[in-house]
């Protein structure tokens, strides 16, 4: 998505070799207009799919989810990732490792929110190692409903997470695909690799 790309260009901020610093427009700040039209394109991506439901996680997948089901037409249920005094129901839990927090949190749905008549649009912010992905795929898992598709605002490709998605057969479409960062820069998979 070139108005993606453009814009990580232009705001992006590459710390280290492995993070990408998109306060700017996506996890901090959020751009309405570039939320609305990320969205459009995985509505766009995912319209003859019969989607019913969104699953992200909190809290930088909340904004593209909530465009995209704008868009679809269908609720979004967010992963929490501690679980809420106002939670009290029964819940679907399971723990995720974040490789850029260095940290494991354990993340909910409320069992009302998800059943077996589910068909599943995962969406998130990052793809790298694919660990909040495979997360939300065990808890959509848990309610015996289908995930039909991972749907990622900035993927890293250069880290393993893709790979893990689709050994298990789902069907990833990310916005932003990115090769490296090269010298402070970031470096986009070329169309015709992918």
């Amino acid at each position: 998505m070139k108005e993606l790309e453009d814009r990580i260009l232009k705001d992006g901020v590459v710390l280290g070799g492995e993070v990408l610093k998109v306060d700017n427009f996506l996890n901090h700040q959020i751009d309405p207009k570039l939320m609305q039209s990320i969205g459009n394109e995985f509505a766009d991506y995912f319209s003859d799919k019969g989607i019913t439901r969104i699953v992200t996680i909190e809290s930088s997948g909340i904004a593209p989810a909530v465009f995209a089901g704008l868009a679809l037409g269908v609720p979004v249920v967010f992963a929490r990732k501690q679980k809420s005094l106002t939670l009290t129901d029964e819940l679907y839990s399971t723990e995720v490792y974040s490789f850029t927090k260095n940290a494991t949190s354990t993340i909910v749905i409320s069992k009302k929110f998800l059943d077996k008549t589910d068909r599943i649009l995962l969406i998130d912010d990052f793809l790298a190692n694919g660990q909040a992905a495979k997360g939300l795929i065990r808890l959509c898992k848990a309610a015996n409903a289908q995930v039909i598709g991972v749907g990622i605002v900035i993927e890293k490709s250069f880290q393993i997470g893709r790979q893990l998605l689709e050994e298990e057969n789902h069907d990833v479409y990310s916005l932003a695909r990115i090769r490296a960062f090269e010298e402070g820069q970031v470096k986009f998979v070329e169309k015709e690799m992918e």
